[in-house]
C-alpha cells in the first residue's frame, strides 16, 4: 500500500510541478531557441526534468524511512541524483566545463558502485566470468555511460521520458512477475516510472516543455543505480538491462562510434542519431516515438523477460533482440554524416 500511494503521489506531484515549471522557465527566459542543429522550431522551456528530481528524491526518501528502501540505496539514489542533476540544470543555464561535468558524473559513479558493489562477474551460459577488481571500473565506467546516454539520446519530444518509463516499469514487472521478487525489490522502479508519466503528460510531441540536462542525465543515473542493485540481488542480469536498453544503448554507441572514427568530438552537438534522421524523414517526432515505444513492448520485453525464464541462454538471446535494432539503426542513418 506505501509503495502505491508513494508512486501515485510521484506521478501527481511531477505533473503539477512540470505544468508549473513550463510556465515559470517560459517567463524566465529559460527556453531551449532552436539552431541549425535542433530538432525543434519554436523556443520552449527546458530544465522540466526538476520536476522528476523533485518527485522521485521525495519519493526515495519517503520510502527509506518506511523500510521499504535500504540506506544505501537510497543513499546512492539521493546524494549521486542530486549531484547528476545540479551539474545538468547547470548546463541548462549555461554550459558548464565539460572538466567539471566530467568530474561530477564520475564522482556520482565511483560513489554508487563503492557503497552497492561492483559488477563481480558475468555469466555466460552455464558459466560465470569473473570479473575481479575490474569489475569496480566497469561498473563505474557503465554508470557514466548511461547517464550520458540518456542526455544523448534527448532529442525530440517524448522520448526519453518514455524510455525510461518503459526501462523502470518494464524492470519492475520482470522482478515482480518473472524474477518472483518482492514489492520492495520493485519500489524504486514503480516509482520512478510513475514520475515519468506525470513529466511526460507535458512533454509529448508537441512539448510544451523540455526535460534538459537536469532531467536526462537524472533518469540516466537512477536507471543505471536500479540496474546495479538488481544486479547486487540477482534479480537481473546484465543481459536483461542490456535488452530493456536496447534503443538507446543501440542507436547511442553506433553513432558515438561512428562519429568518433571520423574524428568528431565527442560532445559536439549534432543530429545524425537514427531517431533523428526518422523524426526528420517522417516528419513527426509522435511517430518516431511511438515505434520506439512499439519496439520496447512487442519486441525488446518479450525478450528481457526471456532472459530470466532461461538465464543459461541470456547472452544469446541479447544478440538476438539487439541485432534486428542495429541493422534499423544503420538502414536508418545512425551516424551518417549531415
Amino acid at each position: 500500500m506505501t509503495i502505491a500511494f508513494v508512486s501515485l503521489a510521484a506521478f501527481i506531484a511531477s505533473y503539477a510541478l512540470t505544468g508549473w515549471l513550463a510556465r515559470h522557465l517560459r517567463q524566465r527566459q529559460i527556453v531551449d531557441r532552436p539552431n541549425p542543429r535542433s530538432s525543434h522550431s519554436t523556443p520552449t522551456p527546458r530544465g522540466g526534468g526538476l520536476s522528476l528530481v523533485a518527485s522521485i528524491t521525495g519519493g526515495i526518501a519517503v520510502l527509506s524511512a518506511a523500510g521499504t528502501v535500504s540506506m544505501p540505496l537510497a543513499a546512492v539514489l539521493i546524494l549521486g541524483g542530486l549531484s547528476i542533476a545540479a551539474i545538468g540544470f547547470w548546463d541548462d543555464i549555461r554550459l558548464a566545463p565539460v572538466a567539471i561535468r566530467m568530474t561530477v558524473h564520475f564522482g556520482a559513479a565511483v560513489l554508487a558502485v563503492y557503497v552497492l558493489g561492483a559488477l563481480s562477474g558475468i555469466r555466460v551460459g552455464n558459466s560465470v566470468v569473473q570479473l575481479g577488481s575490474a569489475g569496480f571500473v566497469l561498473g563505474v565506467l557503465a554508470v557514466v555511460w548511461i547517464l550520458n546516454l540518456f542526455n544523448f539520446m534527448d532529442g525530440i519530444d517524448g522520448i526519453a521520458a518514455s524510455e525510461a518509463a518503459f526501462a523502470f516499469f518494464g524492470s519492475a514487472g520482470i522482478v515482480l512477475f518473472a524474477a518472483h521478487g518482492t514489492p520492495a525489490d520493485a519500489a524504486p522502479a514503480l516509482l520512478a516510472g510513475a514520475a515519468c508519466c506525470g513529466f511526460l503528460r507535458w512533454n509529448w510531441p508537441p512539448a510544451a516543455i523540455f526535460m534538459g540536462d537536469v532531467g536526462s542525465g537524472y533518469l540516466g543515473y537512477v536507471i543505471a543505480i536500479i540496474a546495479l542493485a538488481s544486479l547486487q540481488t540477482s534479480e537481473l542480469s546484465l543481459f536483461t538491462w542490456l535488452i530493456l536498453g536496447g534503443v538507446f544503448f543501440v542507436d547511442a554507441t553506433l553513432t558515438l562510434s561512428r562519429r568518433v572514427l571520423r574524428g568528431k568530438p565527442v560532445y559536439q552537438a549534432h543530429r545524425t542519431h537514427a531517431y533523428q534522421w526518422l523524426a526528420r524523414r517522417w516528419g513527426s517526432h509522435a511517430r518516431v516515438t511511438t515505434a520506439v515505444i512499439a519496439v520496447n513492448l512487442l519486441w525488446l520485453l518479450p525478450c528481457a523477460v526471456l532472459t530470466v525464464k532461461f538465464p543459461g541462454s541470456a547472452w544469446w538471446l541479447c544478440i538476438v533482440a539487439l541485432a534486428p535494432l542495429v541493422l534499423c539503426a544503420v538502414l536508418s542513418g545512425s551516424g551518417r554524416p549531415e
